[in-house]
């Protein structure tokens, strides 16, 4: 099997040892992505903000790999208020296909640099 990186500068850089994405296997797999603007390197107030920001920085990787918010078959939200969730999966909500991925979103997670949301997926490259 053979892997490749994936990264995009409409995403913020990795902040560590890891890639914004591999592609392994025929599928995307998508490191967390907080709501961190790529152009100011700075987290916008709250978490609806921050959500939307996170899934814009998803869709880039995705594309930079060749996939969409489509072809995402799983992701996992990570989130610092439990109190959040009705507001991050309105936001949510409207970036997901139908029908939606499989998820998984524990709360009370705490995320460096005082992040509120941390979004990873897992995308299934389009065929042909």
């Amino acid at each position: 099997m053979t892997r490749r990186a994936v990264s995009s500068d409409q995403a913020p850089a990795a902040l560590g040892p890891y890639s914004q994405a591999i592609v392994a296997g025929g599928l995307v797999f998508c490191s967390g992505t907080a709501g961190i603007d790529p152009a100011t390197g700075a987290a916008p107030d709250g978490i609806e903000a921050q959500t939307e920001q996170a899934l814009r920085n998803l869709a880039a990787v995705l594309a930079a790999a060749g996939a969409s918010m489509a072809d995402v078959v799983k992701t996992t939200i990570f989130y610092s208020d439990v109190d959040d969730f009705a507001r991050l999966n309105e936001v949510y909500a409207r970036h997901m296909p139908d029908p939606p991925p499989a998820r998984s979103a524990p709360a009370n997670v705490r995320l460096p640099h005082g992040l509120l949301v941390s979004i990873d997926a897992i995308a299934a490259l389009p065929t042909g």
